[in-house]
């Protein structure tokens, strides 16, 4: 029952954040990928969307700073 929460939180997670990102359609398959297994879609969502997201936003607040 634990797991059950557990993967329906992440997956529910995954998708709104994807979505809040502006992955379009692929906010589905983050979404889905997170309701099959735990942990593993999120470490890979957190490598692969959240740390490149990040290090825009921080290079960008750089840029602006410098000028």
């Amino acid at each position: 029952m634990l797991l059950a929460a557990v993967l329906l939180l992440q997956g529910t997670w995954l998708f709104r954040d994807a979505q809040d990102r502006g992955k379009g359609k692929s906010a589905w398959l983050w979404g889905i990928w997170g309701l099959t297994g735990a942990p593993a879609p999120t470490v890979c969502y957190l490598l692969f969307v959240v740390r490149p997201d990040r290090r825009k936003q921080k290079a960008a607040a750089n840029r602006s700073c410098k000028e």
